[in-house]
């Protein structure tokens, strides 16, 4: 399992990298573009569509986020990134509901949830690219950090759980530890200017170390939201992986659950600073 694990992240990184570093933007929105499609279809799955429902609805997925980059509005990305952060605050509602089976009106208020929290990651991701590589890279760093530092000190001292109907593993503990990792990158990065402009050293230029600490805890707590709301969906429809399509690391949405109520944040926390 752990050589499955290695040689598909070596293959991903394989792929991602030069894309990110060597290939135009063009060449990022297809990749991102792949991945909305991927994700549609793994949302689908999660939210209870069954058949071809869930291929339709990643088309769906991917439509609309070619027709909002197509959109005459000159804010049409703002809006979209906007109504993003309302869906995430419907998915924390649904959160603090707990596990429920999935009945068909779930499955569409996930299914307008999915089309816009979808679309929106997929155009954030490409606003932080234009503000530079390392702000994108350093708003990832974010989430992955608190993925480690929660895990790590989790596994060490977890004693409270965080959220045990949805996800057992999780702890309180867990969770400040991987925010004060967080911390200390966000705040060493923005102090120092190292790999500048990174997202934290641009928010603190703009509104101090204050602001900066203030809107980290922000996004710790947005990529704790999103690695639970995917866990509350695998487990409403019985599913231990969102799918299989990455061999030893489960679904697309496995690897970028967090990330997606992240990068909207982050980039309309970017712009609104």
């Amino acid at each position: 399992m752990l050589l499955t694990r290695v040689i598909t992240a070596v293959c991903l990184l394989l792929l991602i990298l030069p894309i990110l570093f060597l290939a135009p933007p063009a060449a990022l929105a297809g990749l991102v573009g792949v991945i909305v499609l991927l994700g549609g279809w793994e949302f689908g799955r999660l939210i209870g569509l069954r058949r071809a429902w869930p291929y339709v609805y990643a088309v769906a997925c991917l439509l609309v986020l070619i027709a909002w980059h197509d959109a005459p509005e000159r804010h049409a990305v703002t809006y979209l990134l906007e109504a993003a952060i309302v869906a995430w605050g419907v998915a924390l509602m649904l959160l603090a509901r707990g596990v429920r089976k999935a009945t068909p009106g779930f499955a569409v208020l996930g299914a307008i949830m999915g089309l816009i929290m979808l679309p929106a990651f997929g155009h954030a991701v490409m606003v932080l690219r234009a503000d530079g590589i390392a702000v994108l890279l350093s708003a990832a760093v974010l989430v992955w950090a608190a993925d480690i530092g929660a895990y790590f000190v989790g596994k060490a001292i977890g004693r409270r759980k965080l959220a045990p109907g949805i996800s057992p593993g999780k702890s309180w503990e867990g969770a400040i530890g991987g925010w004060l990792l967080v911390m200390v990158v966000a705040l060493t990065l923005a102090t120092t200017h190292a790999f500048a402009p990174t997202w934290f050293s641009r928010i603190a230029d703009k509104g101090g170390l204050g602001l900066a600490a203030v809107l980290v805890t922000l996004l710790v707590a947005a990529s704790i939201i999103g690695d639970l709301f995917e866990s509350l969906l695998k487990r409403q429809v019985g599913m231990k992986d969102s799918s299989r399509l990455l061999p030893g690391h489960g679904g697309v949405l496995d690897r970028i659950d967090a990330l997606i109520p992240v990068f909207p944040l982050a980039a309309l926390l970017l712009a609104w600073v």
